[in-house]
């Protein structure tokens, strides 16, 4: 699959696989603050169906909404298909060689989460990379993009 370029529009068939194909998402910087952003994605995913892995370093933090939290991707005692990332973008870096580690076959940067290095790295390894995005919108996006050629 090779190197992307990650300032194209990802095509939707790519999302869309990811998306299909996925069945367990580690959500790296999982909060149990309700009023965050992350929080709200992490209900919306797993209402939906996928096996979510909340990662949170905070030894404080032992569970959100009953899912165990795991302190970081090395502990997760499963195989995970996408490693979500709600983190600053210079963190991608480290976050994309601890998602190789783990064999995760994704790596999803959340909206304002993007590293170029971390992308090629990843993407060298083999894991497909999707930055500045976010799932909880593009799952529901089928759903609505035919709707913006409406006529008012």
């Amino acid at each position: 699959m090779g190197i992307m370029d990650h300032n194209e529009p990802y095509r939707n068939e790519y999302l869309q696989d990811i998306l299909k194909s996925a069945k367990t998402i580690a959500m790296v910087g999982a909060s149990p603050d309700k009023t965050k952003f992350s929080y709200g994605v992490l209900r919306v995913l797993h209402e939906t169906g996928y096996d979510m892995i909340p990662v949170n370093p905070r030894p404080d933090v032992e569970e959100i909404r009953g899912m165990k939290v795991f302190n970081s991707l090395a502990e997760i005692d499963r195989p995970v298909d996408i490693v979500e990332v709600f983190r600053r973008p210079e963190d991608l870096l480290g976050i994309a060689y601890e998602a190789i580690e783990i064999g995760a076959k994704v790596l999803w940067g959340q909206i304002g989460v993007r590293n170029d290095e971390a992308a090629r790295v990843a993407e060298n390894a083999g894991i497909k990379v999707v930055m500045n995005r976010c799932p909880k919108i593009e799952l529901f996006r089928p759903f609505w993009k035919p709707r913006l050629d409406l006529k008012i």
